[in-house]
């Protein structure tokens, strides 16, 4: 069994909390027919970063605000195939309002709309690319959560899906649990720990740092 003690823990959103993948790729699939694009050389750099970054990398002939815009307002009603990541509704269930946020590279329609779809609880603290200026692997969005949790950074866990993910927990100098649902393992190492499923976690509070900070023990199942 690990442990991590934390007083915050960072999720993102998509491959972490809910599986959109269906979705998501139904989207790339589409927008690529429409231009002549190869979707597989898409879906290897798509994963964990806004529409538009990607946009701007595989065609910067396009306008990409321009497509971004219809790209992700389609998303954010098209909810087929988007369910929650099995252990996803307790683990949340088990924190306290004030010790954990999301941080995605969805905007805050899409967002809300995918955690409404598969009842999840809009946390206190989501921060989504309308609240950044610069998108994973940048810290910010991290670094965001935190101030606005009234955690330092160090205190904080970030669990995550995407290489980029880990990167900007790294970069924000937070520790990072990877979940292989999204990736293999092997492209997940710059994480502390790796596992295969968020039923491989549990968390438990153990005791006040101060009035307004949670001391949280994670427990990681061995042999994950």
């Amino acid at each position: 069994m690990e442990r991590l003690e934390c007083n915050a823990i960072l999720f993102d959103l998509d491959g972490t909390l809910v599986d959109s993948t269906l979705c998501i790729e139904q989207h790339w699939r589409r927008w690529a027919n429409q231009h002549g694009l190869d979707v597989e050389e898409i879906f290897k750099i798509s994963h964990g970063r806004p529409a538009i970054e990607t946009m701007r990398i595989m065609a910067p002939h396009l306008n990409a605000e321009e497509e971004a815009r219809q790209f992700t307002q389609s998303e954010a009603v098209n909810l087929e195939g988007v369910v929650e990541v099995a252990g996803a509704a307790s683990l949340v269930a088990s924190l306290p309002p004030e010790s954990w946020a999301i941080v995605t590279s969805g905007n805050y329609a899409i967002a809300t709309n995918r955690l409404r779809h598969v009842a999840l609880p809009i946390p206190q603290i989501l921060i989504t690319t309308d609240d950044v200026s610069h998108y994973k692997p940048h810290p910010e969005g991290y670094l965001k959560a935190a101030q606005s949790l009234g955690v330092a950074p160090k205190q904080c866990v970030v669990i995550e899906d995407a290489p980029v993910g880990i990167q900007a927990a790294r970069a924000a100098h937070m520790k990072a649990i990877a979940i292989a649902t999204t990736h293999p393992a092997t492209a997940l190492e710059q994480a502390d720990l790796c596992i295969c499923a968020l039923t491989d976690i549990s968390v438990r509070q153990v005791g006040q740092s101060s009035s307004s900070t949670t001391n949280l023990e994670i427990l990681v199942a061995a042999n994950t």
